[in-house]
């Protein structure tokens, strides 16, 4: 049943509650109907029980302001998507990537004739672009870590004298300046081009970047990027490669055995995209056969579990997921996915929007 004249949105609030901007979430709450399912509401049986019973009305949004709460039910799937209402027409997230749900399947499922879009589907929305700061500023570390060994570096420096000894005198002969080396992207998106922009500016490096989609040539002359359109071509262009897309356009891995293996011998490689991306054993094969002699992962394919060989490789960097860890990013988390809400539900056009393309194709499919 649709709202009447005068009626508030629903907007359904998965996860914990705002904690810093609070007054733009008391100014959100005044202009929609917020509801808050319970944590046991949210674990899947029951939150799929909820959906179906329409426990919580016709919401036309889903907000979850958090990434490491608000996903108690689960991936969005074939089997959990078609119990949202119709009437719901955006899903605002914060975090950058979108693996946890089906994303094409969410651009099909058709929304009321209220939709400000006059297309069928729900818009997914994520907050990338909070976290394109911190994100970039941890991968130019991860890229300085793979091209100057430390990890190595700080871990001798913790164990004993003469591990301290052993760096002090044979690191420098394998690490290297990243000036003047060619920096491959893949993903030349908000936050690929800043880590982009960051590595030229800082250390003079040559880009060269795969995408889907092209960048307009004044980007580009930006950064004096190249584009390269066969993948496999760029990486064997690339002294470093930056992995840097939220999700893979098939849904497979992208960085595998073979991609691996086009790759130049002594080259480097940087996840701060997503683990499920990655194969993980393969980067261990090819560190060990010299074809990579320096790997920052930030994510990583069984998290929180990470892999055993990568964890005793002197030449890899590992972190836990901490690319967009800062106050600043939660900030920005908050605010723009309420910002996104409140400008679909009031016929605007979304600012961060990740399936309007598939939503798009699904229309021109049904003319």
């Amino acid at each position: 049943m649709a709202p009447q004249a005068g009626e508030k949105l629903i907007v359904l609030h998965i996860g914990d509650p705002v904690k810093w901007n609070t007054e733009l979430y008391a100014r959100f709450s005044q202009d929609f109907t917020v509801v808050r399912p319970s944590a046991e509401e949210r674990q899947r049986g029951e939150f799929m029980k909820a959906l179906k019973e329409g426990r919580w009305g016709n919401f036309a949004a889903i907000f979850r302001p958090f990434w490491n709460t608000g996903g108690e039910m689960g991936r969005w799937d074939e089997e959990l998507i078609p119990l949202v209402p119709s009437s719901c027409r955006i899903f605002a997230s914060a975090g950058a990537g979108f693996d946890w749900a089906d994303v094409d399947i969410l651009a099909q499922r058709g929304s009321t004739p209220r939709s400000p879009f006059s297309k069928p589907g729900k818009l997914i929305i994520t907050s990338a672009a909070a976290s394109t700061e911190s994100v970039s500023d941890f991968a130019i570390f991860l890229i300085l870590s793979a091209f100057r060994n430390l990890n190595w570096c700080t871990t001798s420096a913790r164990l004993s004298p003469a591990a301290f000894t052993d760096c002090h005198t044979h690191s420098a002969a394998i690490s290297h300046n990243p000036r003047g080396h060619t920096l491959g992207v893949i993903g030349l998106g908000n936050i690929g081009f800043e880590i982009a922009r960051k590595a030229y500016a800082a250390f003079h490096m040559k880009i060269v970047y795969y995408d889907v989609l092209r960048k307009p040539s004044t980007k580009e002359a930006e950064i004096d990027a190249q584009y390269i359109s066969s993948l496999d071509e760029m990486l064997g262009m690339s002294d470093c490669v930056v992995l840097a897309t939220p999700a893979s356009p098939d849904g497979k891995k992208l960085i595998t055995k073979e991609r691996l293996g086009k790759m130049k011998m002594g080259s480097r490689f940087v996840n701060i995209a997503r683990g499920s991306l990655v194969d993980d054993e393969a980067v261990a094969d090819a560190v060990e056969e010299g074809r990579l002699v320096g790997v920052g992962m930030d994510v990583h394919e069984h998290e929180p579990r990470v892999n055993e060989r990568l964890k005793v490789l002197r030449q890899v960097t590992l972190t836990a997921h901490n690319a967009g860890g800062t106050l600043q990013t939660h900030i920005g988390f908050e605010e723009l996915a309420m910002r996104n809400i409140d400008a679909v539900l009031k016929g605007k056009q979304p600012l961060t929007p990740v399936n309007m393309h598939l939503m798009i194709s699904a229309v021109k499919e049904k003319l």
